[in-house]
């Protein structure tokens, strides 16, 4: 089973966001950040270190994995 830890959500958020700056009035995050941050928040309330590959919904699945592919040497 692949996971994915907080260490490695964070790196993703700030690259995504690095990308693609928050924008409009109420500085709205992109959609692959945007897609990350609530599997993020939720390892940070439940104290979690890592958390399963499989059980994020499609979109935080796909801004994660295009992140390791443009990035394998920072993948967790």
């Amino acid at each position: 089973m692949l996971y994915v830890s907080i260490q490695e959500f964070e790196a993703a958020i700030n690259y995504w966001r690095s990308q693609s700056p928050a924008e409009g009035e109420e500085l709205r995050l992109c959609s692959e950040a945007s897609a990350l941050a609530k599997p993020y928040a939720l390892m940070i309330v439940q104290g979690s270190q890592r958390t399963p590959l499989d059980v994020l919904d499609e979109a935080s699945r796909a801004a994660i994995l295009q992140y390791r592919n443009i990035n394998p040497e920072k993948a967790s």
